[in-house]
Parts: C-alpha cells; sequence; structure tokens
C-alpha cells in the first residue's frame, strides 16, 4: 500500500517511522520545499495517512484510505470528511499533557503564580500582602465537562488535590451528570468548571451555564474555543461573578490583540499549548507504526474516532 505522510518529520523521526512499517508499503514523506500541489499529488496516492492535510483534500481522499491517523486531537474541521476506510486521532496521547496545563494553570490560579511572575518582572518585592489572596486548589468542588482522554485525565489529577470532582457527559456510565439540565442545577454548589469539550459542543458553556455558576468560581477551558459564550464570559468576569478563568483555547486564535482578556487579571492564558510536549512527535510517529501494524494483523485501531459524531 502507498503511505503519505503529511506531517512534517525529522530525518531521525523517518528513519523510526521506515523502521516500525513493513517493506511491504511504499512510503513518501511531504517535503517542506514542496509547492501545494506537489504535497497534493503525493496525497493523491495515499492509502494510508499520516497528518492534517487542508480539508478540500481530505474530501477528495476520503472515499480512498483505507486508513488515516490524524495528527492532532481535535478535528472538528473534517467533520463533513467521509472516510471509508478507519480513522483515529492523538487524543489518548495529548491527553496527559492538556490535563497538566489546565490543572496547572487553576494551580497558578489559586496560588497566585501568575501575579508573582508579573512582581518578577517589574523586580517588586509584595511578599507578605499577597498572602491574605491566595487560595487552595486542595478540596475545591470540581464539575468536569466531558468524559473523553483529557477530561478523565483531568479528573485523576484533580483527585490527587483530594478535590471532589464529578463528571457530566451525555452517554458515559461513569458520568455522574448527563444533561444540561442536571448541569445547571449542580452549579451552584461548584467552586471550578472545567471544559473539555469537543468543537462539537458548540456554545454549550452558553451564557445561561455560566451566571449558574457559584459566585467566585473559576471557569477553566482546555476544550475548544467555540464551546463557549466569550463575550457572556469576559462580562461575568469584569462584574466579579466569576472570580477567574484559565483558558487554553479561545474563540479566535491567536487571541486579537483589542481582546479585553489579554488585559484582565483574573484571567490565566495558556495559547492553546495543552497538548504540547518535547518528544509530541515521536508520539505521532509511534502510534501510525502501530496502527499500520494493527491493520495488517486485524487488531483493533488505537484512538479510533467517528469523524461524523464528532468522537
Amino acid at each position: 500500500m502507498h503511505i503519505f505522510i503529511y506531517t512534517l518529520l525529522t530525518d531521525s523521526l523517518r528513519e523510526r517511522l521506515l523502521a516500525g512499517v513493513s517493506n511491504q508499503h511504499s512510503v513518501v514523506f511531504r517535503e517542506k520545499s514542496d509547492s501545494p500541489e506537489e504535497a497534493r499529488t503525493k496525497c493523491r496516492q495515499a492509502d494510508l495517512l499520516l497528518g492534517n492535510p487542508p480539508l478540500e483534500w481530505m474530501e477528495e481522499l476520503g472515499k480512498k484510505l483505507v486508513f488515516w491517523q490524524l495528527d492532532s486531537a481535535g478535528f472538528d474541521k473534517y467533520r463533513s470528511v467521509k472516510v471509508s476506510g478507519k480513522a483515529a486521532n492523538m487524543g489518548d496521547w495529548f491527553a496527559r499533557p492538556c490535563a497538566e496545563t489546565i490543572v496547572g494553570g487553576l494551580a497558578a490560579f489559586y496560588r497566585g503564580l501568575d501575579t508573582l511572575t508579573l512582581l518578577k518582572q517589574n523586580k517588586e518585592w509584595v511578599g507578605h500582602k499577597l498572602r491574605p489572596q491566595l487560595r487552595l486548589l486542595d478540596r475545591q468542588r470540581v464539575i468536569v465537562l466531558g468524559s473523553g482522554t483529557i477530561g478523565t485525565a483531568t479528573r485523576a489529577i484533580l483527585e490527587g488535590y483530594r478535590c471532589s470532582v464529578q463528571t457530566l457527559a451525555r452517554t458515559s456510565p461513569e458520568a455522574e451528570l448527563h444533561s444540561k439540565e442536571e448541569l445547571l442545577t449542580a452549579l451552584s454548589d461548584v467552586d471550578i468548571l472545567v471544559n473539555t469539550l469537543p468543537g462539537t459542543a458548540d456554545n454549550f458553556v452558553d451564557r445561561t451555564v455560566l451566571e449558574a455558576m457559584k459566585p467566585g468560581s473559576v471557569y477553566a477551558n482546555v476544550g475548544r474555543g467555540n464551546t463557549t459564550d466569550e463575550q457572556a464570559l469576559i462580562e461575568l468576569l469584569k462584574s466579579g461573578h466569576l472570580s477567574g478563568a484559565v483558558l487554553d483555547v479561545t474563540e479566535l486564535e491567536p487571541l486579537p490583540e483589542e481582546n479585553p482578556l489579554w488585559a484582565m487579571d483574573n484571567v490565566l492564558l495558556t495559547q492553546h499549548t495543552g497538548g504540547g510536549q518535547a518528544d509530541e512527535d515521536v508520539g505521532k510517529v509511534d502510534l501510525f507504526v502501530r496502527n499500520v501494524q494493527n491493520l495488517e494483523a486485524d487488531s483493533p485501531i488505537e484512538s479510533e474516532i467517528d469523524l461524523t459524531r464528532g468522537y
């Protein structure tokens, strides 16, 4: 079969991939020097694909593919693509770093580390005066929206802080909450709401949800920017109804310079770095190799997804 690697890889990672797939496959890599048309011509030959090509390419190629391994956790823009074979994402690989980012952001917010970083830049010693403003993440009451890999990892870390955690998911038997109505009822007694929802949950965290949150509570989003009514969030942060927000994602990225979130002292922005780690491309290669081997052995695909359902 023809394998096309759209993801740009270093020479060492190319060697790692070639060593992992059998010689029954021909492997072609996208080069930095390829024009869009040259890359698209290579892509048209693919039976197996690693990477996230432009949407219009995939709408043409989808029905031909035997297997497609995306190199991201999210895949909202590809929901219209019809793939005759199997598809998988990097949700499992990115789950832990995303969870560590959002919980780390919450810990930094509660312990004033974002404020202390700015004070250091200004060479300003506040010290003891800051202490009464600090809070504990320990034993906070939390609801996590979504029970996928990121939501599950986030819950596990928060439970390490002895937080009381509930999960909302429509169909998961492990979730405590299964509807928006149940969420709205529960929010009045919750300190933190963590959003790990995919882009298919458009505007789920709307003004009604944000206003139902307990006064002084904190909102965190490591899901997708379109899942939150950002204007309502800004207004409720300004009014003090919400004490703060930790946002890995926003409606527009990069965040426009004129967006009020930049200037808000009670907002911590992690700039969609949640899934990042030094060896993230190693994980992409290794998962692709394992899944090619799974296909050959007629074994289940790791991190398999249904594009049309959004998970």
